[in-house]
């Protein structure tokens, strides 16, 4: 259980109400000290990568609340990866591009084009990335002109490539975060593309900061979001 000495709005000083609420001497607003220490706590499993399930069994709620919530942590990840990437984007960078396929698809012909391709960039330590565009809209047309096994051979070749430079560069930060997202995604099962953006971006935002630092990001701009 966590206990508020400040506002998480304003962090002017709060005082509690008859009926449990805190309320703050300067912006006024109430909140509920049950429903602050809920969203605490989820931040707390978030950032220590427990499951959406562990985290409701943890807290007794519902499995839907703990997703919902964790989504809404992934969205401020994403945008907080956003705002720090304006203030890197002069600087000087490495790049390179990666490829995910799930690895009990990657002997499918079909399923090639359901890979996302992403770059990865290095500013001077810090990682960011940019997920490119889809190949699944074009699937039927590249199936109808039988391009399927084309694009299978070029990925598996594109893989083994990635596996020299993994194995030759021990030191460069690009392959280390691509390792790092490499564990990080056999922990989520069925990924839809819908929502692998924001998968994408909670691991270069866990990536780029200690757990203490995205804990203390993340309580501040969803306090900031919720205003």
């Amino acid at each position: 259980m966590f206990w508020l000495s400040e506002c998480l709005f304003c962090h002017n000083y709060v005082y509690r109400l008859k009926d449990g609420r805190l309320k703050c001497s300067t912006c006024h607003k109430k909140t509920s000290i049950k429903k602050i220490n809920k969203i605490l706590f989820l931040i707390e499993c978030y950032v220590n990568n427990k499951s959406t399930l562990e985290a409701s069994k943890l807290l007794q709620i519902s499995y839907i609340s703990a997703k919902e919530y964790y989504h809404t942590f992934r969205v401020i990840s994403a945008k907080i990866c956003e705002e720090q990437y304006l203030s890197l984007r002069e600087k000087k960078c490495d790049y390179d591009e990666y490829y995910y396929l799930e690895a009990s698809k990657q002997k499918e012909k079909q399923a090639v084009f359901d890979a996302h391709n992403f770059l990865t960039f290095d500013y001077e330590g810090h990682i960011y990335t940019i997920l490119m565009p889809s190949l699944q809209k074009y699937k039927q047309q590249f199936l109808h002109d039988n391009l399927a096994e084309t694009y299978l051979t070029e990925f598996h070749a594109f893989k083994r490539r990635h596996k020299i430079i993994k194995l030759s560069t021990h030191h460069n930060k690009i392959v280390d975060f691509w390792n790092y997202f490499e564990k990080q995604i056999t922990h989520y099962k069925g990924i839809t593309d819908e929502y692998f953006p924001y998968y994408l971006k909670e691991f270069e935002f866990k990536y780029n900061h200690s757990k203490e630092h995205s804990f203390t990001l993340l309580v501040q701009n969803y306090f900031k979001e919720d205003t």
